[in-house]
């Protein structure tokens, strides 16, 4: 059976902070199926018009540039093909992979957006089409433009969903009188938020972001080369769910995170150079949860942030001793 699913997890204006990677699901008779693809290479067509400001042949090019730096993930067996302009529309039930603009300003928030078409018992995704709201201004300039927002940055975020990639939350942000946010720092191109007009830091994926495309699509002796953390997060003994879990390696500086996705409040963090490492534990008390969770999900926000009391060694191709973080209410 296919579904189509709209996936509005784009990067928005005024979000959220601090987490990782997730997969895309979805549920079939109570299982969870991670959505990915199946076959490659992923052939897409870019939309045969163009915005003031980038042509449509300029908009091919950022678009290919984009899809070439998840191609050039060491440690994950992906590819695609750029099979053509076509007059189609984006967000149309064809089969074909479109991106391109379109006027949206009713989402006033929403940089650009990825819908899919899966296969609700296999998890293959069939179809993902991506939009850029022409609401804003953009740019394709090498050195990026101040007033106009950088179509290849977004697009390389957009193509982690398209991937199957969700949001991560690795970043933090400051919150205005008016409620929006502005981000403080980011860790990760799946962050939820742009980085502004002008900026061109996220045409680069940093190692959050390999690891969660890696663990989808593993090629490259990722498997056999990098380390797993397992264990619970608890509170009065019992699971958290939506709990934050991030892995520092103070040797390398590189922070690779998780959630916890069950009751039990267990969570699995892949991609670890092997050594040690810091574990974190925090809510995602100043995040737009449905950015991250299904808004009817009972995820647990009311405990401090804590650091493990040990060091977790990762082992090179395997999964390290499992542990427990406990975590006090706020």
């Amino acid at each position: 059976m296919r579904s189509v699913l709209l996936a509005i997890v784009a990067v928005g204006l005024f979000s959220q902070p601090a987490s990782a990677y997730l997969h895309f699901r979805a549920n079939d008779d109570g299982q969870s199926i991670v959505l990915k693809w199946q076959r490659m290479p992923l052939r897409w067509f870019a939309r045969d018009r163009g915005v003031p400001g980038v042509a449509a042949s300029d908009f091919q090019a950022a678009m290919s540039r984009a899809f070439a730096t998840w191609q050039a993930v060491p440690t994950a067996s992906i590819s695609f093909q750029f099979a053509g302009f076509t007059g189609a529309e984006p967000f149309t039930d064809d089969g074909v992979s479109v991106l391109g603009f379109q006027d949206e300003p009713g989402m006033d928030r929403v940089l650009g957006a990825t819908a899919f078409l899966i296969d609700v018992v296999t998890g293959e995704i069939i179809e993902s089409d991506i939009f850029f709201n022409t609401a804003f201004l953009w740019s394709t300039a090498a050195a990026g433009t101040a007033s106009r927002f950088d179509l290849e940055s977004v697009a390389v975020h957009e193509i982690g969903h398209f991937l199957g990639l969700g949001h991560s939350a690795l970043g933090e942000t400051e919150v205005h009188a008016d409620g929006d946010r502005r981000v403080l720092a980011s860790g990760a191109v799946m962050f939820p938020i742009s980085l502004g007009p002008g900026v061109t830091r996220d045409r680069e994926l940093q190692p959050d972001d390999i690891a969660g495309v890696s663990d989808l699509y593993p090629g490259g002796g990722f498997r056999g080369e990098t380390g797993v953390a397992r264990g619970r997060v608890t509170r009065s003994g019992a699971g958290v769910l939506g709990a934050h879990v991030a892995a520092f390696n103070p040797e390398t500086g590189q922070v690779i995170a998780a959630f916890t996705l069950n009751q039990s409040g267990e969570f699995e963090i892949v991609g670890l150079t092997p050594g040690p490492h810091v574990i974190r534990v925090e809510p995602l008390d100043d995040a737009d949860l449905d950015s991250f969770f299904d808004a009817r999900d009972p995820i647990d926000i009311a405990f401090r942030v804590t650091l493990h009391d040990r060091l977790f060694v990762a082992p090179s191709g395997g999964v390290g001793e499992r542990f427990t973080v406990s975590v006090q209410p706020k």
